[in-house]
């Protein structure tokens, strides 16, 4: 089988990330995470039967969307949990503040949990202080802190069994396993499971798919990477851009890859690892899609408060 990929919308977002596929609907959401520091939409919707792509537009970063079971979406904001209505598609609804002590401090990714939790997790926006929190939002809307010490929050996925929760710092350049305690939305006795130290690019957004296997958006290093259950590379993909950002499974049959990717060239971190880019890459904060891999993803859990 031939792996294909294409460019599905050439949308130019500063920051893209959180890519969800919408079994329901058959329709591809994500977020310009930073777009509105430079006027873009912060929220976007393809249907890839017709083309049609939708947007959203926000007064502040939004870090990470998902779905709600009753409809609309939650957001990890920059100062915290939101809930957003795309019909009214209005200002969105905030439901508690996170780390508003803290103004380097703001959400990042996050996805939700088969019992409908979400989790998100901080990062600082200098990309250097390990002053964040890993967080977990109840359908009762309550908040729970899991982890912390976190430089920048990335990655968030569950194996297929719900017994492993996979989660990466990308500057500390590790992804790690934790014990998860899928009634309670526990998390513990945290291990490194894979170390990017030795590999070109940096741990962003992850997804797992059917067989157990973590597969990671690679930012800098432009390859998508798969690892096997014990943290072993099964293989690489390279991107037409170096900048990715995150993926998911989607598609009628969850065997296409959706990866976003971002245009962004300035940048406030201190380590100097985006100071190469003078200018984006042709494509560059692109959404691209991967054909022919003869693989499926998971659908993604919605939101249950």
């Amino acid at each position: 089988m031939t792996v294909r990929i294409e460019c599905v919308v050439e949308c130019q977002n500063h920051l893209g990330e959180s890519p969800i596929w919408d079994v329901r609907e058959g329709r591809l959401y994500w977020v310009d995470g930073t777009g509105p520091r430079v006027g873009n939409p912060s929220i976007w919707r393809l249907d890839p039967r017709t083309g049609r792509v939708e947007t959203w537009r926000t007064q502040k970063d939004v870090g990470a969307l998902a779905l709600r079971e009753g409809g609309g979406a939650v957001l990890a904001m920059s100062d915290g949990f939101y809930f957003f209505d795309f019909e009214r598609g209005g200002k969105p609804e905030r439901i508690a503040g996170i780390e508003e002590d803290e103004p380097r401090s703001r959400l990042n990714d996050g996805k939700v949990d088969r019992r409908g939790r979400f989790f998100a997790g901080g990062m600082d926006d200098k990309e250097e202080l390990g002053i964040c929190g890993l967080w977990r939002l109840d359908p009762d809307l309550r908040v729970t802190r899991v982890d912390r010490g976190i430089i920048c929050s990335n990655g968030p996925c569950w194996s297929p069994d719900d017994r492993t929760f996979y989660f990466a710092d990308t500057f500390r350049e590790e992804m790690w396993a934790y014990d998860f305690d899928l009634e309670t939305g526990d998390v513990s006795e945290r291990r490194v499971f894979a170390s990017s130290k030795v590999l070109p690019g940096l741990y962003d957004g992850s997804t797992v798919d059917a067989e157990g296997c973590v597969w990671n958006a690679m930012v800098i290093g432009g390859e998508l990477v798969r690892y096997t259950p014990d943290g072993e590379i099964e293989r690489q993909i390279g991107m037409p851009v170096r900048n990715i950002t995150s993926l998911t499974f989607g598609g009628d049959a969850l065997d296409v890859i959706y990866v976003t990717s971002m245009a962004r060239v300035k940048h406030p971190a201190v380590h100097g690892r985006f100071a190469r880019e003078v200018k984006p890459q042709f494509q560059a904060g692109s959404v691209f899609a991967v054909y022919g891999l003869g693989i499926r993803g998971l659908p993604e859990p919605r939101f249950a408060g």
